[in-house]
């Protein structure tokens, strides 16, 4: 899909780095995540496994394992993995001919290394460390690969391997202040990227061309892994794109949604607006009512409330404005959580029963898509607060720019 997996070229780079000169790199202005919070997140790990009933958590290379250690690490077909018991302590499961450079990776993490060799297989080794270590149940990391956990069942036990989803999500659901900070941060820029874009567009520019320029706009910012959508028209009632080049004429809406990260937290920002003319009545009404299912879901975002409220409320409101309330107009759930995924546990969709507390952050984004016609959403990312929520950065506040109120 050309607008999703276009890069900049050198020559590209070359000359829209003199189209976005005033957009300098931010990332100075918010710290990383340093090695001393990512050992009291294995401490509040530990605690996080006593209270759900099990004695260790069992993570392949991802985002768990770096939000818990920094560490990256290639997946292959051997298991690489780091174990972390319920007193807080870390265990390197690693292949024994890799066990220095895994020492080396983990300098930062250090803990004991779990080596296995080619002949024997993972397995019965870190069936050995856990049962040395006094544990009795380990849950998985719900993205671990199923060969690998249906291999430690079979050598610790079918019912002493357990999904680890409730612990993963209590562990990175609820963000502490330095992540709010930090995904506030990027949203704010990626908002600031798309108004520098949109201020350099013209009838005539492809929808590649525009991709384009919001990932070297991000870039300057200060943003890594850029991912984009550029939308004409019609395209963008296919949520996700379409497998075409389209070009922008005068009047067209356009819808961008594009984010990048910040020290490893994400972005994820939506505007559609009218370009190179004033909006057409149909196209003013449609924003205006996508706008107000935006704010329904959002005050319905309080602690206590369950996640499927959010999106109820934001049906509700299409429907008050004669749109339907399932899924003919509005095609997916209204919002995902965030964090150091762009997608992550808890959703805001109508059938999660989560319980809403202060710290989790979601993306807030319904639309309204017709097919052949045009699509229209608006997203912004949001945070759950001690007394309702907050949002990051500024609500766009017509369909004539992507600027803010």
């Amino acid at each position: 899909m050309a607008s999703i997996t276009s890069s900049p070229t050198a020559d590209d780079r070359a000359r829209l780095d003199v189209t976005f000169a005033a957009l300098t790199d931010e990332r100075g202005s918010v710290e990383p995540i340093s090695a001393a919070e990512r050992e009291a997140r294995c401490r509040r790990l530990g605690r996080l496994l006593g209270a759900h009933g099990v004695d260790a958590l069992l993570v392949e290379p991802g985002s768990t394992m770096r939000y818990l250690t920094g560490v990256e690490w290639g997946l292959s077909e051997r298991l690489f993995a780091l174990l972390v018991t319920a007193d807080g302590v870390r265990r390197w499961v690693t292949p024994a001919f890799e066990a220095s450079r895994a020492a080396s990776v983990t300098a930062e993490a250090p803990g004991e290394c779990v080596a296995w060799d080619e002949h024997e297989h993972p397995y019965a080794p870190l069936a050995s460390a856990l049962r040395a270590a006094g544990c009795a149940r380990v849950a998985v990391d719900p993205w671990l690969r199923f060969r690998f956990v249906q291999g430690l069942r079979d050598a610790f036990g079918e019912a002493a391997v357990v999904l680890g989803e409730p612990v993963t999500t209590a562990l990175r659901g609820v963000k502490d202040a330095h992540e709010i900070k930090l995904l506030r941060r990027a949203n704010e820029l990626t908002q600031r990227a798309i108004s520098a874009v949109a201020r350099t567009l013209e009838p005539g520019v492809t929808s590649t061309e525009i991709a384009l320029r919001l990932t070297v706009a991000q870039e300057r910012l200060g943003l890594t892994d850029v991912w984009h959508l550029a939308l004409i028209g019609p395209a963008a009632a296919f949520p996700h794109g379409e497998e075409r080049e389209r070009t922008l004429g005068a009047g067209d809406l356009l819808l961008v949604d594009t984010g990048g990260k910040l020290h490893g937290y994400c972005s994820d920002n939506t505007r559609s607006w009218v370009v190179g003319a004033a909006p057409r009545p149909e196209v003013v009404r449609i924003w205006n009512v996508v706008r107000d299912a935006q704010r329904a879901a959002f005050d319905a975002l309080r602690p206590g409330a369950r996640a499927c409220e959010a999106d109820r409320a934001a049906r509700r409101a299409l429907e008050r404005a004669g749109f339907s309330p399932g899924y003919e107009h509005f095609f997916h759930r209204v919002g995902h959580g965030i964090g150091l995924d762009g997608h992550e546990d808890p959703h805001l969709d109508g059938g999660s029963e989560a319980v809403l507390e202060p710290g989790m952050c979601f993306s807030d984004e319904p639309g309204i898509y017709l097919p052949g016609v045009l699509g229209l959403r608006i997203e912004d990312i949001v945070c759950v607060t001690e007394d309702g929520a907050e949002h990051f950065g500024e609500w766009q506040a017509g369909p004539e720019s992507p600027e803010g109120e």
